[in-house]
């Protein structure tokens, strides 16, 4: 079984410059590729992926271009997955699976240095503080214990590490031994995401809105207020450029740039912490399957007046952390169709109310006099509905 890991690291200043320097150089070779093969296209010829783009870039390219030499002193592999990162992108737009991929930009902190296990012999090292990196050599870990270290049992067969907001994270694929799985002994449970209380369980269990709490509305507030004073900021550094170039605007713009980020970020960790507590809630009762419906969040986002609400609730990020970790458990998961009327039937008799308006938070049945909480009338005929696809 292959499993993810992600941990904060503790870089030295050394390493905080190789690290920068090898984020940098994925960067400028993911672009690279980019723009080569656009301009073959407007010169009419075929276009190169990933592997005959390397091969070029290292006996042609580099030769004709010997400026370029320092991304020599880097480590290789990671040069060549930017390769791969750049053509998978090209190729789900050819697919139509996705827009034509952008240039990856520093100010947004894209790219990655990417490591990877050469052979079978060989091992990268890990204990329980620290892991062994190419070009690097050993990196602190800030969660002691939480990357396994037994080689025995735990093989790491590769990793990144990522820049956010000014700190360094460390995601590495990890093949182990799989889980024993529980057996599943519990009642199923259905799921009713909505804006008024972020999820209503079949159970009874009910979670509050995190966004409506003070300690959120203080952050937004706060984020917006940084927002302001960067876009000044940016207006200030435009007008100063053309009259005296490099100015101190260029650092303040920095540091506004960087708060913003942290700001976004203690937002997005409070947002999965949330989802994560509800998430084990769930899979601790042991259900016999998970019922979800699958909601068009694309078209829900047209709605201008529900749209910033919907967007801050996060209820696709929800819905992949709860398949990947009921997959984990071996809990089916059912996907609710979206056209299926949970909320308009009564749960009691199976009436169709279709006068039902969104405004209407109790639902009183009109044949059997039934009257209970919309959402959880909601989550019951999510629970029981026939009208399902498994997730997977």
């Amino acid at each position: 079984m292959l499993t993810t890991y992600k941990v904060e690291i503790k870089p030295t200043a050394y390493q905080v410059w190789l690290l920068n320097r090898h984020i940098g150089g994925s960067r400028w070779a993911y672009n690279l590729f980019l723009e080569m093969n656009k301009r073959r296209y407007e010169d009419g010829y075929h276009y190169m992926g990933a592997y005959e783009f390397s091969k070029w870039f290292n006996h042609e390219y580099l030769a004709a271009n010997p400026e370029d030499d320092w991304i020599k002193e880097l480590y290789a592999k990671s040069t060549k997955q930017a390769f791969i990162d750049a053509d998978k992108a090209m190729k789900r737009f050819f697919k139509h699976l996705s827009r034509y991929p952008h240039f990856r930009s520093w100010k947004r902190e894209q790219g990655s240095y990417y490591f990877v296990k050469n052979g079978k012999r060989q091992i990268i090292q890990a204990e329980r503080h620290r892991i062994k990196l190419p070009k690097l050599g050993w990196v602190r870990l800030k969660e002691y214990g939480y990357v396994p270290t037994d080689a025995k049992h735990f093989l790491i067969k590769q990793g990144r590490i990522k820049r956010h907001a000014g700190r360094y994270y460390l995601t590495c694929l990890v093949e182990q031994a799989d889980d024993v799985k529980p057996e599943l002994t519990g009642p199923g449970i259905g799921i009713d995401l909505g804006i008024k209380s972020f999820s209503v369980l079949s159970n009874g269990l009910i979670y509050k809105n995190q966004n409506k709490s003070n300690r959120v509305k203080k952050m937004r507030k706060r984020l917006r207020r940084l927002q302001r004073k960067f876009s000044r900021q940016y207006l200030a550094f435009k007008a100063r450029k053309q009259k005296e170039g490099k100015s101190a605007t260029d650092l303040n713009l920095a540091k506004t740039r960087r708060r913003m980020q942290r700001s976004y970020q203690r937002l997005q960790n409070i947002q999965r912490d949330y989802q994560n507590k509800i998430i084990a809630r769930v899979v601790i009762t042991k259900p016999r399957w998970v019922a979800l419906e699958d909601l068009n969040v694309k078209g829900m986002l047209k709605n201008r007046y529900l749209a910033k609400a919907i967007s801050h609730q996060g209820f696709y990020n929800f819905r992949v952390r709860l398949i990947t970790k009921c997959q984990q458990l071996g809990i089916p998961v059912h996907l609710t169709n979206r056209f299926e009327p949970t909320s308009k039937l009564c749960h009691h008799c199976g009436t169709k109310k279709a006068d039902l308006k969104l405004s209407d938070r109790i639902y009183r049945c009109a044949v059997c006099g039934q009257v209970s909480d919309r959402d959880m009338n909601a989550a019951l005929n999510i629970r029981d509905t026939e009208n399902f696809k498994l997730a997977y």
